[in-house]
């Protein structure tokens, strides 16, 4: 078993153990209620009393108000409902309010959704507009300089949650006071807690909220600061708790949790310096720029949180970097958590100005102030696993030969490999005894990727073609192959090359061929476009039983192919959005009986061992991509032996399975969302005996690491 190396504290952290055991002292010795008047409800007072006054004593809160919240959200909730309600009762009064609400384009959404929900609530009609920031993530004064006369509120973070960005406050100060000297301003201070120095009663911060989960306390707990004299508008009204400021019992044992967090904070041991936590960045940084080749950081170093490194690799998406992560055992986010669902460039780096491909790849790796040396000597170890696992499966570049985990040169993937964009398909047809390939449907987005694989395995391109028009992906991939394509040979209109070669498919109809050894590619031409065969020729030509694959077009009509194929070859199509890229003319034609139910091919984890017990026979694929694989290093889990098979692969594998006799299959990945999609596949082209790992290894077991 290994243990996790968590990696995304800026979007939550683990709990300080000193707070486990003051959460569990509070609801064990400590659950009277504050506002109780016996002697059990004082004493929980004089715990909260002396939480707060901990809490005064880290943000510098001098004679300001301190409420304790559920967190952040409810901070800036409040901190606009304050702010709004101020600015609709000076109106109301004869007085300049300003008209712009103006916050931070970086900004956390919970913050321009509460103002938004607020303007609307209470119908102030106020502008809102986005503080535009620079390519460092800093906000840009000389626009504030412009806008601010105008503003009636202001709010911008002390730190950026996605690129570690920290706000020249000072310099803001200086503005507002010149410029809007009746603005109010809040500084979401989330990212600040134990990470930044705080002095709030000597700024003119009127709101600053925090929130406990994010340094070590529980969900559920926070803090907003007032300014003494601010303005402030109770968001929950009732039982008068909190001096009236925030009605509701308090949440005791959060608030227990957060005192031992700030308590240790203040005490210092456990927390490290800020020339620590600088020094483990940049060994951080150093173990990525050697695993990935080309990296580059979002957010310069020296303006930015010690405990945020956010960053993009050329030819590498997000997704694919946080799976491979993942499989390591190494637990990083794309950028906001409450953001994550949403497969979107990140609107923070876009508002910085970043290139459009490094929004989209972008990666977050943030760790909390008290991690230790051992801690980043173990994520080191993690990330160059990562690196390893990357250049076995050619995916970065590399000095040496591609190789497997053992240091082993890899004798070549063989067989068909699938890619896509956006619903698109491309395939590689793979030679490993002869290092040749053909490309087929080529997209232009995968131009360097199939470069640096075929360079990277050796192989010689021997044709780069489409089934149907286009032609602008092949041409990307042509200019980016240079000496790796075959040349001195022309070329049809959709790439197919001008050779001698034929061959006598089943209905006696000849075709022009590509020999890969033992094995060759026809074409088929139908109107103005092709389909192309792929199997094992014999003397008499290509016979229908021995095509294993054929690729077509996204509308191709593969009934055309009724008298050239066989009922199980695996038909490739070059889309798969609007149906699935691999089927079968069976499949198609209705031989194959209607998907099964998915929960009636779902397996828990904790049932394998009763599964295999009952189907001795049975094999256990992981169909997460190759260099996922390698990252885990999974030979066994849950004592089984594991076939790695990914997804990218399932058509090359498909030819065999069906072809063979049927034998219990099941599928596991990360999560289970793609295992579901194979164990899918494989009933809807007629084989029932496939199942899937629901929740797979993020819900099961750890899966092993090599030592």
């Amino acid at each position: 078993m290994h243990t996790e190396i968590y990696l995304d504290a800026n979007a939550t952290s683990a709990v300080h153990p000193a707070a486990l055991a003051a959460a569990a002292q509070a609801m064990r010795d400590c659950y009277g209620n504050p506002s109780s008047s016996h002697a059990t409800g004082l004493k929980a007072k004089a715990m909260l009393d002396g939480v707060r006054a901990l809490a005064r004593r880290v943000v510098g809160a001098g004679q300001g108000r301190l409420t304790f919240t559920s967190g952040a959200t409810e901070g800036i909730q409040t901190a606009v409902l304050s702010a709004l309600c101020e600015v609709r009762a000076r109106r109301a009064r004869g007085e300049a309010s300003g008209d712009l609400l103006l916050y931070g384009a970086t900004e956390h959404k919970a913050v321009p959704e509460s103002l938004a929900h607020w303007n609307t609530l209470l119908g102030t009609g106020l502008e809102l507009r986005a503080l535009p920031v620079d390519g460092d993530g800093r906000h840009r004064l000389d626009v504030l300089r412009e806008l601010a006369p105008r503003a009636a509120f202001v709010c911008t973070m002390a730190a950026n949650n996605e690129s570690g960005a920290v706000s020249d406050l000072a310099a803001i100060e200086a503005v507002l006071n010149e410029c809007a000297p009746d603005a109010l301003w809040m500084v979401d201070s989330v990212q600040a807690l134990g990470k930044l120095p705080l002095d709030l009663a000597a700024t003119r911060i009127d709101y600053a909220p925090f929130s406990g989960h994010k340094l070590y306390a529980p969900k559920g707990i926070g803090m907003l600061y007032v300014r003494e004299g601010a303005p402030y508008t109770a968001l929950m009204m009732g039982g008068g708790q909190e001096s009236a400021q925030r009605s509701g019992t308090e949440n005791m044992s959060g608030i227990a949790a957060l005192g031992a967090v700030l308590a240790a904070l203040i005490e210092g041991a456990s927390f490290r310096s800020h020339a620590q936590l600088v020094n483990m960045r940049e060994r951080l940084a150093a173990a990525l720029r050697e695993a990935l080749p080309g990296i580059v950081f979002n957010a310069p170093f020296d303006t930015s949180l010690p405990t945020t490194l956010n960053f993009s690799v050329p030819g590498l998406a997000g997704k694919e970097l946080l799976d491979l992560f993942d499989a390591a055992g190494v637990r990083v986010s794309a950028g906001s958590a409450c953001s994550a669902a949403k497969a979107a460039p990140s609107y923070v780096l876009a508002a910085m100005g970043l290139a459009p491909w490094r929004c989209a790849a972008a990666v977050r790796m943030s760790f909390g102030p008290m991690a230790d040396d051992a801690f980043i000597d173990a994520a080191c170890e993690r990330i160059a696993r990562c690196g390893a696992a990357l250049r076995a499966s050619c995916l970065v570049p590399s000095a040496m030969p591609a190789q497997d985990g053992d240091g082993v040169i890899q004798l070549g993937v063989d067989g068909v490999i699938q890619l896509g964009v956006d619903g698109a398909c491309t395939w590689l047809l793979l030679d490993a005894a002869s290092r040749t390939c053909a490309i087929v449907n080529p997209l232009a987005p995968l131009a360097v990727r199939i470069n640096d694989f075929v360079r990277c395995q050796g192989y010689r391109v021997r044709a780069v073609i489409d089934t149907h028009g286009g032609g602008a992906g092949r041409a990307a991939l042509v200019a980016a192959l240079g000496g790796q394509l075959a040349g001195g040979i022309s070329h049809e209109a959709l790439g197919w090359p001008a050779l001698d070669d034929q061959v006598t498919l089943d209905n006696g109809q000849i075709a022009s061929a590509l020999m890969f050894g033992s094995r060759l590619l026809a074409r088929v031409e139908h109107g103005v476009g092709a389909s192309y065969l792929f199997g094992e020729r014999s003397a008499a030509g290509l016979a229908a039983g021995d095509v294993r694959f054929a690729f077509t077009g996204p509308d191709a009509d593969i009934d055309q192919l009724a008298e050239l194929v066989s009922r199980k070859t695996i038909v490739c199509r070059a889309s798969d959005a609007a149906s699935p890229a691999c089927t079968t003319l069976m499949a198609e034609r209705g031989g194959a009986s209607a998907a099964a139910n998915p929960l009636t091919m779902q397996l828990e984890a904790h049932g394998l061992e009763r599964f295999f017990n009952d189907h001795p026979d049975a094999l256990l694929i992981d169909v997460r991509e190759a260099y996922e694989h390698a990252a885990a290093d999974t030979k066994q889990w849950h004592g089984h032996a594991v076939d790695s098979v990914p997804l990218s692969r399932l058509a090359d594998r498909l030819s065999v399975w069906l072809r063979a006799e049927e034998r219990p299959l099941v599928f596991f990945c990360r999560s289970g969302a793609r295992s579901i999609k194979a164990a899918q596949c494989l009933h809807r082209l007629g084989y029932r005996n496939a199942w899937h790992v629901a929740g797979g290894v993020a819900l099961g077991a750890m899966l092993p690491l090599a030592a």
